[in-house]
């Protein structure tokens, strides 16, 4: 039996490009919310930049790809993990040996804010519908505990400029987009802030199930029960699932629970 559901946001719950959660996946999650199953968010986004859900209620967030895992309230934090303080001291240098190449730095309380913003993080943040963008110097990263790292640039630049070789030692990236990287700290992922969060509920993972559709969704599709890829994800998140539904704008949560027979 299915006790909670994970949701990814984008290209899973709300369309790229849309500002919020289709009809019928609204009316999917009610349905399973009356039948007393729980339902999360599961995203790389901040908690200040969920910001695209409406009125639909949830029992919890697991944020910044498994970093900080917060209640209903979206305030109270029951886990988080930053990104190790030597490696944001190694970060202040590189990016002013390469001021081109943009950041954005996510701190645990919010205010997230870029180094540089060319092209690449306009047409990034316009998908995800980030309209507010704060430019700071890099070195006020050294003010925060920071729980996520956000590169708009390729993995091919990433790898000559050794980036994770010389600088981010105890980052890995995760990424949706080939323009772009999610950097989280090595052993955190979705799947972890799942495991923190079914801990506080007091629920099985053999009762979970999660949706998703972009590279960073792999470690909590592969965890949960049952894992499920919409029709517009990636192959490799669709290799590894156990069901591939309908595209997002298709009615595709709706297609899967109705399959299980869950709703």
């Amino acid at each position: 039996m299915i006790k909670a559901v994970f949701f990814d946001i984008d290209g899973t719950l709300v369309p790229f490009g849309a500002k919020g959660i289709p009809s019928d996946t609204r009316e999917a999650i009610e349905a399973l919310r009356r039948k007393d199953i729980k339902v999360f968010i599961s995203t790389g986004r901040h908690i200040c930049w969920v910001d695209n859900l409406g009125d639909t209620e949830f029992d919890g967030y697991v944020t910044v790809n498994g970093g900080m895992c917060l209640l209903a309230d979206k305030r109270t934090c029951i886990y988080k993990y930053a990104i190790d303080r030597d490696d944001i001291v190694r970060l202040v240098d590189y990016a002013n040996r390469h001021r081109d190449l943009p950041f954005s730095v996510v701190p645990e309380t919010g205010g997230i804010f870029f180094n540089v913003v060319d092209d690449t993080v306009r047409d990034i943040l316009a998908l995800l519908h980030v309209d507010d963008v704060t430019v700071e110097p890099i070195e006020r990263a050294l003010d925060h505990d920071v729980v996520q790292l956000m590169a708009f640039f390729s993995p091919d630049v990433m790898q000559r400029t050794r980036l994770f070789d010389d600088t981010l030692l105890s980052c890995t990236p995760t990424s949706w987009s080939p323009s772009f990287s999610d950097v989280i700290p090595t052993g955190s992922n979705k799947a972890v802030g799942i495991d923190r969060m079914l801990s506080y509920f007091g629920i099985d993972l053999s009762q979970t199930m999660a949706f998703g559709d972009g590279g960073n969704d792999i470690s909590m599709l592969r965890h949960v029960a049952v894992g499920v890829a919409m029709g517009n994800a990636s192959d490799d998140v669709k290799r590894i699932a156990d069901f591939v539904t309908a595209d997002v704008d298709r009615d595709g949560i709706s297609v899967a629970l109705r399959h299980f027979g869950i709703i």
